[in-house]
């Protein structure tokens, strides 16, 4: 059965009060070129009344302590990115559509509504990289409603991203002013001295990746915690453990030789980094560390969840030390923001506690969130998300194979969950 998807015309929102005008810089993590992309998410709520015009005013009000995300992003010279404060507004694009959230299985993947129906885009002869921030509000006959976004990494990391979104939902609750100050100060981060470039890396290649979901149950997680807690005498978090499972599960299913080096890779929030730089809340730009790890398939295959366990987690231990290098120049590796590309990449990213599910437009918080990133085909990659209420435990998000290899890793986490 198809549903027709009713958008109105996107039109500019602008800030509801004057804002400053001019240039403002980026943070040397803002303007690296991997995050020169728009990250398009979906929040899905049960129910609202009106959400549309609701969430439209208090998006028009959040951009006046928000100025910033109004703008552009202009390039004067060669990757020396800069936000123009135009106050241009923000693409905004009301939509309905004739059926209810339970009629699509409440947009859970796989979507039975495209993706393109229910997040926005700009008109054909806008430079869509150049903007900050799209929303979309899709009402259902049942009352409940979807909030599609597009939002730059180039002005937000997730906590970012996740920290505007909320204030939208305060505005729309009834507070004068977010209940988090908004902080820029992108030109209080140091930049590290200029190195002399690496090694070039070879050209990337895309790779025909399919989407899958898997929900862990806890206690499934808390038997591997266990295991490592009576091996090592030392505890372990759900991250280290579901980053494990599904490293290895990835490297079995797909039979690399036990000589080929395979990398896992994650970024870390390191905000605590910088405490005498930033404040300790509102800032919302790009302030992430990405820690890779390098090990031979044979032994990330063969070795016990413990002891790739361990593997991450030193090199969690070590992500100071190497931030702080990298800022003083003194690191002489590759640039460590310049992932690996090859289908022996896996980058795994943890969206569960970067608040985008406390998002409350007045009706409750949404009953599931999901990126739909699903066009990038360069790095096999996993998202880890809270799964949908009542369930207990961890939606692995998984977008790091091809066909050939789907079935063999699927029965790999059969094992596991």
């Amino acid at each position: 059965m198809s549903f027709t998807v009713n958008k109105l015309a996107p039109e500019f929102l602008v800030a509801a009060e004057p804002t400053p005008s001019g240039r403002l810089p980026l943070s040397c993590m803002d303007r690296i070129a991997a995050v020169r992309v728009l990250v398009d998410t979906i929040l899905v709520f049960q129910k609202g009344l009106a959400p549309a015009k609701a969430i439209k005013a208090a998006l028009s009000r959040a951009l006046v302590p928000y100025y910033p995300v109004a703008g552009r992003i202009v390039e004067p010279s060669p990757g020396e990115l800069e936000i123009a404060c135009t106050g241009e507004g923000v693409w905004f694009v009301e939509a309905s559509v004739d059926c209810s959230l339970k009629d699509v299985n409440n947009l859970e993947r796989p979507l039975v509504l495209p993706k393109e129906e229910l997040i926005p885009f700009a008109p054909a002869e806008v430079e869509e990289e150049d903007l900050i921030m799209m929303m979309q509000v899709t009402e259902f006959t049942c009352g409940g409603f979807a909030v599609g976004t597009r939002l730059s990494h180039v002005v937000f990391d997730g906590l970012g991203a996740a920290q505007f979104l909320k204030a939208v939902g305060e505005i729309a609750r009834g507070h004068a002013r977010p209940l988090v100050e908004p902080v820029w100060c992108r030109d209080t981060i140091p930049s590290p001295p200029k190195q002399s470039p690496g090694h070039p890396l070879p050209s990337f290649k895309a790779f025909h990746f399919e989407n899958s979901v898997f929900d862990i149950p806890s206690d499934h997680i808390d038997a591997v915690k266990n295991q490592f807690w009576r091996e090592t005498d030392q505890k372990c978090s759900t991250f280290d453990v579901v980053t494990a499972m599904a490293w290895q599960c990835r490297t079995r299913a797909i039979c690399f030789d036990a000589h080929v080096d395979v990398h896992l890779g994650f970024a870390a929030n390191i905000r605590h980094l910088l405490r005498g730089l930033l404040p300790q809340e509102g800032y919302y730009g790009n302030c992430v560390y990405p820690m890779g790890i390098k090990a031979k398939a044979g032994t990330i295959a063969s070795s016990s969840p413990v002891k790739v366990i361990e593997l991450i987690r030193d090199a969690k231990e070590r992500i100071s030390t190497k931030f702080l290098d990298w800022m003083m120049g003194e690191t002489v590796e590759e640039d460590p923001y310049r992932v690996p590309p090859g289908y022996w990449t896996l980058v795994v990213s943890d969206w569960r506690r970067m608040g985008f599910s406390e998002v409350n437009y007045g009706w409750g918080e949404p009953i599931h969130v999901t990126p739909l990133n699903d066009d990038s085909n360069f790095v096999a990659s996993c998202i880890y998300l809270s799964p949908p209420k009542p369930k207990q435990g961890l939606r692995l998000i998984t977008r790091c194979f091809e066909k050939d290899h789907l079935p063999a890793f699927d029965e790999e986490m059969m094992k596991f969950i």
